[in-house]
């Protein structure tokens, strides 16, 4: 080895000890006749002192250092002055005071500091990714992410879990998202595809009598990106045979809750979670993954002001559809200003305008809006006692079809935690969300669709929907949500081949097609599969979380940018025509992709 000890490691007991160090020149202060190297590695950093009257050779060398020069330096460790003692770093009490320096890689200067967290454009920080990541934060949040998976495996592998690799050349299936398509040179005009998640895999695992499976597998999916996506992303795939919802719940519950008191500092909210139905979820936050942090809980108040004088509200109450509101503690002095941008947010989520009672504290509560007119004081008196608000809160109320009402609610809720810095960073709150809806309708095509995936087995007591009524079919579904985060999502599943026949023909598949598409998981249902069920924790935005960070780029090595693009390698990139033509591909581009 290069080194006989880390730069992090060196403490007073080390004292009087010949030590040699490697790794990156951090800073280095030069007053004259004494140089100041902190020299940085994975660990940590040590100060290293070089005396130009007691090692000329030591000093002479790290004259010609610069910031990221790769060092090798041998010493001897001593105590710090007390007054000298940096109290901001665990090696602070001591230096090494250096009597032989070796550079073993000098350095061009980078493009940007790798000593300070400062802040950098992003495209900048991915074209050299590399360096990005010698920075202390990126170093925290990578290992942070190491440690995840190193207790997961820990966790399932001491539960008779058996970690299984499943292909990553798969079948094109389509269950969401675009596939990435891979051509096969072997198979002229024929393409396997990356997989969306390994869900038909770990089924037939199951079949295959292995109980309990699980695997930290990579996933892909050609999907817009944001934040919180990425085009390649990785997630702890398990499932479990002879279960049923609590039994999954219980696991992962107990395994998140480890987790987060092993490899971080958080403070969990809940112990142990709450859990919510899908629209206990959708009627309290208008969302099916919110944040619990704080409160601002929504009210439906559809039965209260349906028939007051108010016609916009009246005539949604009378189509069947939501008016809702939400109480912002201690903004109701919001100039109007302020609330015209609240209704345009609002209009960008899908609603046709935004409603307010403003409450002024200086006018004692009294209530500023542009629909106050169109109550009677009873009238206001009352919505105000329903939301049970005081002299300087704000009333937002937004009236629609519940799905746009909700939407609307959603970003008010996130808006309004924003400003007031409601969501305290240092905690993580995680909850259940179960009882989905099986399916949804989709309007443009008249047909119904899975509304999580296709191989979801409906709960005992819906199953008398199917045929008369599927909107009213809940699935055994669940979701684990933190932050306002969707964690993971998982189901019990069908392991009938009827039943999954009959789902497939729901969804407007022919049997023709679930078969060319499904035949291999159909046929292997017809040899004893058990019942069995499992979910899919995200490890990206898990990392995310209890790094503190809010987006999946900052706990990922190498990630794609939001046009998932590779700005480091240049990927993606064009192939070479004779790859092209071993291929049997040509390329027309018709339009520019934007």
């Amino acid at each position: 080895m290069l080194k006989t000890h880390t730069c992090g490691e060196l403490r007073l007991s080390h004292v009087g000890q010949r030590v040699t160090l490697a790794g990156w020149v951090n800073v280095r202060r030069d007053q004259g006749g004494l140089i100041f190297i902190d020299l940085r590695d994975r660990w940590g950093i040590a100060q290293v002192t070089v005396n130009e009257n007691q090692q000329p050779d030591a000093h002479h060398s790290a004259n010609d250092t610069k910031p990221e020069y790769v060092l090798q330096i041998t010493g001897f460790v001593r105590e710090r002055p007390k007054e000298m003692i940096n109290a901001k770093i665990e090696t602070g009490e001591v230096e090494v005071e250096a009597h032989e320096i070796k550079i073993l890689n000098a350095a061009k200067t980078p493009p940007f500091l790798i000593k300070e967290d400062s802040k950098v454009d992003e495209a900048v920080r991915l074209k050299y990714r590399y360096l990005d990541l010698r920075r202390q934060r990126m170093q925290r949040n990578i290992i942070l992410r190491g440690q995840v998976v190193q207790y997961i495996r820990e966790y399932l592998t001491t539960r008779d879990f058996i970690e299984i690799e499943t292909p990553i050349l798969f079948k094109t299936t389509p269950e969401g998202a675009r596939d990435y398509l891979v051509p096969s040179r072997v198979h002229p005009g024929k393409f396997y595809a990356l997989p969306q998640s390994p869900q038909q895999l770990k089924q037939l695992l199951m079949v295959s009598g292995f109980e309990r499976y699980f695997q930290i597998a990579r996933c892909f999916r050609d999907e817009d990106q944001r934040g919180d996506r990425q085009p390649e992303f990785t997630q702890l795939d398990l499932e479990m045979s002879f279960v049923e919802r609590e039994d999954v719940l219980n696991l992962v519950e107990g395994m998140m809750i480890g987790l987060v008191e092993k490899v971080s500092d958080k403070t969990m909210t809940f112990k142990p979670f709450p859990r919510l139905t899908y629209a206990e979820s959708i009627l309290k936050y208008g969302s099916d993954k919110p944040d619990l942090r704080y409160g601002l809980e929504i009210q439906d108040i559809t039965g209260l002001v349906g028939g007051m004088g108010f016609k916009v509200f009246a005539d949604v109450a009378a189509a069947g559809n939501a008016v809702r509101a939400l109480k912002i503690p201690g903004m109701g002095d919001l100039p109007r200003a302020q609330l015209d941008i609240l209704v345009d947010m609002a209009k960008s989520a899908g609603a046709k305008g935004l409603s307010y009672f403003a409450m002024r504290k200086a006018d004692n509560g009294a209530v500023t809006s542009p629909i106050s007119k169109f109550f009677d004081e009873a009238q206001i008196a009352q919505i105000i006692a329903r939301m049970e608000a005081e002299p300087g809160d704000l009333i937002l109320m937004a009236a629609d079809k519940a799905s746009v009402v909700c939407k609307v609610m959603d970003t008010m809720r996130r808006e309004f935690a924003e400003r007031l810095h409601l969501a305290d960073p240092e905690k993580v709150a995680f909850c259940w969300i179960i009882d989905f809806p099986m399916f949804e309708y989709n309007e443009d095509e008249r047909r119904w669709e899975p509304a999580h995936h296709m191989f979801t087995m409906p709960m005992d007591e819906d199953m008398q929907f199917l045929d008369t009524d599927p909107g009213r079919v809940r699935g055994q579904l669940y979701d684990l949500v933190c932050n306002g985060f969707e964690m993971s999502s998982g189901s019990i599943r069908i392991h009938q081949r009827a039943l999954q026949e009959k789902i497939f023909s729901m969804i407007g598949l022919s049997k023709e097609v679930a078969w060319d598409r499904f035949g291999h998981m159909l046929e292997a249902f017809e040899y004893g599969t058990p019942p069995h069920g499992g979910i899919a924790p995200g490890i990206d935005r898990l990392a995310m979380v209890l790094a503190g960070e809010t987006n999946i780029r900052e706990v990922i090595a190498f990630p794609k940018n939001q046009r998932a693009e590779d700005l480091m390698a240049g990927a993606p990139s064009e192939a070479e025509p004779k790859q092209l033509r071993e291929l049997g591909i040509g390329i027309t581009i018709e339009q520019p992709l934007k």
